[in-house]
């Protein structure tokens, strides 16, 4: 299975996304916001399949981890939530790094199936062994 960080300022939510991807079998990471995940992917050499994050989080949001990341870890897949309509339209621009943004509150169901969309498509991406 897969290896995901999950970003997320909210206690409940970590722990509820954690939970539940980690029961499909995928190894799970978290980070409490935008600049605790990036210290973890940099110390791991961004050594993950997915990233999960927040949008809207103190220190760092997840847009701005998001570019961050992209340029230095370009085959990481990063899938972004939020609850935020306005910062859902903040995160239009940024398609080609962006594979997309769940709108909370999720179901079970909703997150796996965008984890494992984001997943099937990081992994069609993927550039071919030589």
């Amino acid at each position: 299975m897969a290896r995901i960080l999950v970003t997320e300022d909210d206690d409940s939510v970590r722990a509820f996304v954690a939970r539940a991807l980690s029961l499909d079998g995928h190894q799970i990471a978290t980070a409490e916001d935008g600049a605790d995940a990036l210290d973890r992917l940099q110390a791991e050499a961004g050594a993950f399949d997915l990233l999960l994050s927040d949008i809207r989080m103190p220190m760092m949001d997840g847009i701005a981890l998001a570019m961050e990341v992209a340029p230095q870890f370009p085959e990481l897949t990063i899938l972004l939530m939020t609850g935020y309509a306005d910062q859902r339209e903040r995160a239009d621009g940024l398609d080609r790094i962006v594979h997309d943004v769940v709108p909370k509150p999720f179901s079970l169901a909703e997150i796996r199936t965008a984890v494992g969309g984001a997943l099937a498509a990081g992994r069609n991406r993927a550039p071919e062994a030589a």
